[in-house]
């Protein structure tokens, strides 16, 4: 069981990467700005997943990790921020090659945008002081105001791609924090968080989900455009 992590990760991989190549699909072409955007999201998402694990807000348990770690973080966790926003940003890709117009409409985008915003702020004044709640939602905030304020088009294209990846992120997040498993492969300190689970995931983490997909793909967006003016 000490790979579970590990095959997680690497199973959510494999298959975006293969079709990658698909002649129809060709997402390789996008590497060049995938990947800076994906090393920015690193920079922000893995030091605060290093503090957070140092200061014990959440852990990772030795039953189901290979227990190599750098900077005091699995090897699989690394990974785990370079699979599983492949896997997504590539889906988001593919879908839209394959439908053109797999997009909501910008009223639906705004009203989306006022009440999601709306129910990150009221969350946050009751919930201020639990760390991971607070970083969270505040830096949610922050990337969706700047978003939908300079790039409303960008969000209105990647919103359907994360409700589509509701699915096997509630399928892998959930085995990640104990469904199906006897233990948890990662397990939360509640005390810095709402406490509240769709079933073993905290809520928390469908914002955090959110953020993470969301920077790379405005990342990937932006690097794009800037190669093809050139």
């Amino acid at each position: 069981m000490n790979y579970l992590y590990l095959w997680l990760a690497l199973g959510s991989l494999s298959i975006p990467f293969l079709f990658s190549f698909h002649p129809r699909l060709r997402f390789y072409r996008k590497w060049r700005s995938f990947f800076p955007a994906m090393a920015i999201m690193m920079a922000i998402f893995v030091t605060w997943d290093i503090i957070f694990t140092n200061n014990g807000f959440w852990g990772f348990n030795d039953a189901y990790i290979t227990g190599y770690r750098i900077l005091n973080l699995p090897i699989e966790e690394w990974l785990f921020f370079i699979c599983i926003p492949y896997a997504c940003i590539f889906t988001h890709y593919a879908l839209h090659e394959l439908f053109p117009k797999f997009s909501f409409s910008e009223k639906f985008t705004a009203v989306f945008y006022v009440l999601l915003s709306c129910l990150l702020i009221i969350l946050l004044w009751y919930y201020y002081d639990r760390w991971y709640t607070l970083v969270n939602f505040v830096y949610a905030l922050v990337l969706l105001g700047l978003v939908y304020n300079y790039r409303k088009q960008w969000l209105m294209e990647f919103l359907p791609t994360y409700f589509v990846i509701f699915i096997p992120f509630f399928l892998v997040n959930g085995i990640l924090t104990g469904t199906g498993i006897e233990d948890q492969v990662v397990w939360y300190d509640n005390t810095e968080n709402m406490g509240v689970r769709i079933l073993t995931i905290p809520v928390e983490d469908t914002i955090y989900n959110l953020g993470m997909l969301l920077t790379v793909f405005v990342g990937t967006e932006l690097f794009e455009k800037r190669y093809n003016n050139k």
